[in-house]
């Protein structure tokens, strides 16, 4: 009988492994949600960047062009190597861009002035 207790206990029980199991759950379901929200609040981010620089590319364009505001540029007159932008822009979260007339600020099809202000209003040129 000495010799069952005095061995010494080795490796986990099934409740502690559960228990560290259930912790590391819990750490998952906290984290996943924001690392899901900050990556899609870094792609909005990106898309206004973009569409500013769209902006600043049609007020070059219409300057040098001597256009007036109700003039509306064309992908070919604002994007190229030797225009005002390298290359054409895209939304990272797969919006499309609509240039519009110079006095009109650029637009992606994602973002929508909404009155609940929901994530869509991220993709709008404040």
């Amino acid at each position: 009988m000495e010799r069952l207790y005095s061995r010494k206990r080795r490796g986990f029980t099934l409740v502690e492994i559960m228990i560290v199991v259930l912790i590391i759950g819990i750490l998952l379901a906290i984290a996943v949600p924001n690392f899901i929200r900050a990556r899609e609040s870094a792609r909005a981010k990106s898309c206004v960047a973009n569409l500013k620089s769209i902006n600043g590319a049609k007020e070059q364009w219409a300057m040098v062009n001597k256009k007036t505001a109700t003039d509306t540029p064309t992908v070919d007159d604002l994007y190229g190597v030797d225009k005002f932008i390298k290359t054409e822009p895209s939304c990272p979260s797969g919006g499309s861009y609509t240039l519009a007339a110079v006095s009109t600020v650029p637009s992606c099809s994602i973002g929508t002035n909404t009155a609940g202000g929901d994530a869509s209003d991220d993709h709008v040129l404040p």
